[in-house]
């Protein structure tokens, strides 16, 4: 297991201070918002070069550093190797995205579900096929990259908010990633607090399946309005294999970036067989896909460097002192577990690095605190879900936002799953549920 060098003992002094950037972040996020009657008049790259500007005029705690060494921090933070993974991503699913649309697949498939799916139904079954999509891909960013082109042109079709279409999108892949086994979530939370998958799995359920039932209901209650669309119109079944081929690889366990490159391979040679465009205009097409993303590559750049700045500082050190310093009690124990997973997140905007930090100060209270580790994933990683499918700086708001370019503070009101998971699951620490009657089988079963 990787632990993260801000949790090494005497590795940075705590200090508050270094927490400061990403609070500077929401103030001027908020107050822009406030001022001009808009949440979303403040430019994100904006809000977080000041920010990351502000961070490098920080020192750690008694110490001095030159400003070279503070720009080198933030350079490494910027460039982990998560990072520029993430970064590839999102220009490989900024192509997926343009060229799919130019060959005329994201109309074939709207076309094609409102066919066969009743309109009333429509949105409860997109969730649940996001749903189904990232509990078996294990990853909440492939399940957006295939289906929020989908989700947007059926909430043009059915006269919604691109908005909520895309929330539900973003509701459903979450739930995957809190889920799945093959989840890198999943894995960090069990591996760091030495249980098996199964364990995990079942106390995450009583969490998730009551969040997802009602998470259905209020899309039931969704008026949809169904006149002159009910029907949907003619569509090419061709025009559909790029998505059929995207969630096929993903299904069957490949890398997020060979499922991307299968994507755009079968778009493009859909749209070559069908004169859709030629070789010159489809290249075109990748690259205006691509240019879409460069200001989301930005943004987890500079995330990144924020992130290294507040490490160096001390300011993940002092939280995770101040969250866990007045414990007294097992269920105290769970609600400081749940609030230290949840300020990482926030903080990181990353929920496996939020997992990996947390987790050896939750195995700690643990021992002391006798809480049931099996308990203790669960926590970690459905608090941590949670806010990662709310936080609009985030991987998963910023790639579902750039697919029609709107904002991802738009989308975090629609994002109605990830808000029930974390009302269920404070539910769970509160009232002592699920109860393990059985004693924990150490024997780790899962695979990386």
């Amino acid at each position: 297991m990787r632990e993260n060098n801000a949790t090494a003992p005497n590795s940075v002094l705590p200090n508050p201070m270094g927490l400061t950037p990403i609070l500077l972040f929401v103030v001027l996020v908020v107050v822009t918002g406030v001022t001009n009657n808009d949440i979303t008049a403040m430019p994100i790259l904006v809000a977080f070069f000041i920010s990351a500007g502000y961070g490098l005029c920080l020192n750690p705690k008694g110490k001095k550093v030159s400003f070279s060494e503070k720009v080198q921090t933030f350079c490494q933070g910027g460039g982990d190797k998560n990072i520029i993974l993430l970064v590839l991503i999102f220009l490989l699913a900024g192509a997926f995205y343009a060229v799919t649309i130019d060959i005329g697949a994201r109309d074939a498939t709207v076309n094609m579900a409102l066919q066969f799916v009743p309109s009333a139904l429509i949105l409860p079954g997109l969730f649940l096929i996001c749903c189904f999509i990232s509990f078996s891909m294990g990853t909440s960013m492939g399940t957006i990259t295939a289906l929020s082109p989908i989700g947007a042109g059926l909430a043009t079709n059915l006269g919604l908010p691109i908005e909520m279409a895309l929330g539900i999108v973003v509701g459903g892949a979450m739930f995957g990633d809190n889920l799945s086994f093959v989840s890198d979530t999943t894995i960090a939370a069990t591996r760091t607090q030495g249980v098996q998958l199964k364990d995990k799995f079942r106390a995450n359920l009583m969490v998730a399946v009551p969040a997802c039932i009602v998470t259905m209901a209020l899309l039931l209650m969704v008026d949809v309005d169904t006149s002159g669309i009910v029907e949907g119109g003619s569509y090419d079944f061709w025009r559909i294999v790029p998505y059929l081929c995207i969630i096929a690889f993903a299904l069957t366990g490949f890398n997020v970036i060979s499922v991307l490159a299968v994507g755009i391979a079968s778009a493009c040679v859909v749209g070559l067989v069908q004169g859709s465009f030629t070789m010159l205009s489809m290249m075109q097409s990748i690259q205006k896909g691509m240019g879409w993303m460069q200001d989301l590559a930005m943004i987890a750049i500079t995330i990144g460097g924020i992130v290294a700045l507040m490490h160096a500082n001390g300011g993940i050190t002092w939280l995770i002192e101040r969250l866990t310093r007045r414990v007294t009690s097992k269920k105290g124990a769970e609600f400081s577990i749940a609030g230290l997973v949840s300020f990482l997140d926030i903080t990181t905007a990353n929920n496996t690095i939020a997992i990996v930090t947390a987790g050896p100060i939750a195995k700690d209270l643990n021992e002391k605190y006798g809480v049931d580790p099996r308990r203790t994933a669960s926590l970690l990683d459905i608090f941590s879900c949670s806010f990662q499918g709310l936080v609009p700086y985030g991987a998963q708001l910023l790639s579902a936002a750039a697919v029609v370019g709107i904002s991802p503070l738009a989308i975090t009101p629609y994002c109605w799953y990830p808000m029930l998971i974390f009302v269920f699951g404070v539910a769970a620490i509160w009232f002592g549920f699920p109860r393990f009657n059985t004693p924990q089988d150490d024997e780790l079963t899962q695979s990386a």
